[in-house]
This record gives C-alpha cells, sequence and structure tokens, in this order.
C-alpha cells in the first residue's frame, strides 16, 4: 500500500492521504491496498502524506485551519483536496 499505515483496523474518519488513494483506486476499479508501485505511483513521490494530512487537521488548540485546497497530480490524475475533507479527481488532460 503506498502509505506505510496498517489500515486493518480503520475507523469511521480516515486521513485525507488515505481518501486520496481510495478515489484514485475507485477510479482505477482497484482496491486501494492495491494502488502500489511499480504498476502506480506513490503517494509519497508526489506529495508528503503526512503534511497533506496535517494541512486542514484541526489545530492544537482545537480551532480549524483557514480554509484552502491543494491540487496536485497522481497516477494520471488531477487531485484537489479542499479544507472541508473533500477529494475530487478527475483525468489528467
Amino acid at each position: 500500500m503506498l502509505l506505510s499505515v496498517d489500515r486493518s483496523e480503520a475507523t469511521a474518519e480516515q486521513s485525507l492521504s488515505f481518501d486520496v488513494i481510495a478515489a484514485v483506486a475507485e477510479q482505477e476499479g482497484v482496491d486501494p491496498v492495491d494502488l502500489e508501485p511499480p504498476e502506480y505511483d506513490a503517494l509519497y513521490d508526489v506529495i508528503n502524506p503526512e503534511a497533506l494530512d496535517a494541512l486542514f487537521a484541526a489545530r492544537e488548540n482545537g480551532r480549524d485551519r483557514p480554509t484552502g485546497r491543494v491540487e496536485f497530480p497522481f497516477c494520471g490524475y488531477h487531485v484537489v483536496v479542499t479544507s472541508e475533507g473533500d477529494v475530487d479527481v478527475s483525468p489528467l488532460e
């Protein structure tokens, strides 16, 4: 799997980085755990997964971070992640 995280005990709230992998896997018609090199790009080769997860996470004092979005290419798709937790995946043009 592209993230070095054991997802066998997944919670209702996934990380944004896992949501990116899941969204691309859905587009590819594969299970997220099958979305790994060498057939697919590694997410960490494109963006730091921990930084992506932390970017829109609540601050240590519990306050929300400002709104925003991050866009990047991944596995032939244009990925948009928003501060609301939305992940949009569309084919690269």
